[in-house]
């Protein structure tokens, strides 16, 4: 078993939002909770070029855009972010969701793309 204390959760501060990393040193899954106000990435997307991410919201509410599609967020919702999907967050009204990622997310893979 691996356990991490809410007060060891790296905070890191993105665009509209900040994140807290839980690092459960596992390569194959990690889970971050994000707090995001406005929009993010401010123009253009970002995308995971090497993981699948689980969004589940806790509260708040906002827009998931893809290229393809949009959808409303509210409390209970699920979605799954493909790897290599574009995406971005608008109109959120401090969003926070718990995103579980797999295999574990690194800062090096996730890249903004200006369209």
């Amino acid at each position: 078993m691996k356990h991490v204390l809410e007060s060891k959760a790296k905070k890191v501060g993105v665009g509209a939002g900040n994140v807290l990393e839980y690092g459960l040193g596992d390569s194959d899954i990690d889970i971050a909770i994000a707090t995001i106000s406005g929009s993010y990435p401010g123009d253009g997307f970002v995308v995971n070029e090497e993981i699948k991410e689980l969004l589940y919201v806790l509260s708040g509410s906002g827009k998931l855009i893809t290229k393809d599609s949009s959808v409303e967020l509210n409390i209970g919702d699920q979605v799954l972010i493909e790897k290599g999907e574009f995406f971005k967050y608008a109109d959120c009204d401090n969003l926070v969701i718990a995103a579980a990622c797999t295999p574990a997310w690194t800062p090096k893979q996730h890249k903004k793309i200006s369209t």
